[in-house]
């Protein structure tokens, strides 16, 4: 019997595949605890339908994502706190420091996990601070950190 799999099935297939099962095991374990659906030709219709929607709805945010890479990549942003001699700050600039200065100045939200900064920032100065939007689309975000 050919289903189409609503759930993930080990052994068997993901959800949303169209696999070839024994009918015992079709009508005795999957269908009953809805992990599958028999794949009428207006259920396969269906899914082809539902796949569609997925991917259009996927590219419509990567396009919104890159939008937003080249939009930070041209801005910079401004960090003050009291800092020492020698540039090195009290306490340290974190990602979600940097996301809130970002949304404040450029009204620009962000997640905080989405940056990545492998180490707090430490000392005054200027650097560059990869952002990851969507899969496959980074920015780069110029922060720059003075003294108050």
């Amino acid at each position: 019997m050919i289903v189409i799999l609503n759930k993930d099935v080990k052994g068997t297939g993901k959800a949303g595949d169209v696999v070839k099962v024994s009918d015992g095991y079709a009508r005795n374990m999957l269908i009953p605890r809805g992990m599958a659906t028999e794949a009428t030709e207006g259920n396969i219709r269906s899914l082809e339908k539902q796949k569609k929607i997925a991917a259009d709805k996927k590219a419509a945010e990567k396009a919104e994502a890159q939008a937003q890479a080249e939009k930070i990549g041209e801005i910079a942003v401004v960090i003050k706190t009291k800092a020492g001699d020698g540039g090195k700050i009290f306490g340290s600039i974190t990602s979600k420091d940097i996301a809130d200065a970002l949304a404040k100045q450029h009204n620009i939200t962000v997640d905080k996990k989405k940056i990545q900064l492998g180490n707090p920032i430490k000392m005054t100065g200027e650097m560059s601070v990869a952002i990851k939007l969507y899969p496959e689309v980074n920015a780069n975000l110029k922060v720059v950190v003075e003294a108050e």
